[in-house]
């Protein structure tokens, strides 16, 4: 593989990219809708969970099963469950399906995706990596919100009926992903399809859900090493607030002879900043903050690991922080397609 070829895989690259953005821009309006909550899961071997195009990019199918909770001295703090799989039917298709529960005290929702990826491999062998993916996923989401008991004392609030209410959601997300040797880059679209959503007041809530993501990062292997080092960059972008999130992460894995095991620490900060007013009435502004050390071990086929998140340099409810667990069961036919360092790919 030359760098011409490299350079010409990158254009095609950002050429399709542009396409889908300008084309969805283009002819779709606002949308309402609640997905699936970003977090770090990723990190943990687990980037189909945000990005669609890597539906059976691996060499194993995979089965992943994670459970995060939030301040566990609050009551009804959040909590998210998700169960995800994805593989590959053939050399070019990969399908995969998601569900999840996530609930916030008297809210919740519950939703499931099914995605269909499709892989184009110009390598001419399996001792390099020039793999670009396409990912498109439909889901369905149930809102549900529990308003009993709020509607009974005192003035009642006409807003609030004092019962349960519910309603079902459809939206979709493409992705794209590029690897090339070590380097790899993931681009996805979320919530793309315009909804009303009524769960709430309309008049309070935005008619926009639309978010992008972007990952890019690289391997370091050094030679005759068992170790391999993955500097990398996860972006976020919420449309209708004009809200911004980005992670800095730095992770390493190193090869035992019985499995694998890996870890590291993500950094994440959101680059617009909330006023708030001081005591004193001083307003003063305030930028989101993450640190989130995770570890993990692969033994055989089965995955497990543990990532403990804490909101640093600002106000916060509990300092309890925010606890995640995720299981892993590789399946089906080790594909062996690789000679890179590039585990998102070959593990």
């Amino acid at each position: 593989m030359n760098a011409s070829s490299f350079y010409n895989s990158l254009l095609k690259l950002f050429a399709i990219v542009i396409l889908c953005f300008a084309m969805f821009s283009s002819s779709l309006s606002y949308t309402q809708s609640l997905s699936l909550p970003i977090y770090s899961d990723y990190l943990t071997d687990n980037y189909y969970l945000v990005h669609p195009s890597m539906a059976g990019a691996s060499n194993f199918n995979k089965a992943r099963l994670t459970a995060r909770q939030q301040w566990f001295d609050v009551d009804n703090a959040p909590s998210l469950q998700t169960l995800s799989l994805n593989g590959r039917v053939n050399d070019k298709v990969g399908l995969g399906g998601i569900f999840y529960n996530d609930a916030n005290g008297r809210f919740s929702q519950q939703g499931a995706l099914a995605t269909f990826a499709y892989h184009l491999m110009f390598s001419r062998s399996t001792a390099d990596i020039n793999q670009l993916s396409f990912g498109l996923s439909a889901g369905v989401v149930q809102d549900r919100l529990d308003q009993t008991g709020l509607n009974t004392i005192g003035n009642p609030d006409p807003a609030i009926n004092g019962g349960q209410q519910s309603e079902t959601l459809f939206n979709v997300d493409i992705g794209v992903s590029y690897f090339f040797l070590n380097f790899f880059t993931h681009v996805t679209f979320k919530n793309l399809l315009p909804q009303q959503r009524r769960v709430f007041s309309e008049v309070f809530e935005t008619q926009n859900q639309r978010q992008y993501l972007a990952s890019v990062g690289y391997t370091i292997a050094p030679l005759e090493s068992r170790w391999i080092f993955e500097p990398s960059v996860f972006f976020q972008h919420r449309e209708a607030l004009n809200q911004s999130n980005i992670d800095f992460n730095a992770k390493a894995y190193y090869q035992l002879n019985v499995g694998q095991v890996w870890g590291g620490v993500s950094y994440r900060r959101a680059l617009d900043g909330i006023d708030f007013t001081a005591p004193g009435d001083e307003t003063q502004s305030q930028n989101l903050q993450y640190i989130s050390p995770f570890i993990g071990f692969n033994y055989n086929r089965f995955m497990v690991a543990y990532t403990y998140s804490h909101q640093a340099f600002s106000e916060v409810i509990s300092t309890s922080g925010f606890h995640q667990i995720t299981l892993g069961y590789d399946f089906g036919k080790n594909r062996k397609r690789h000679k890179c360092n590039c585990p998102a790919v070959n593990y």
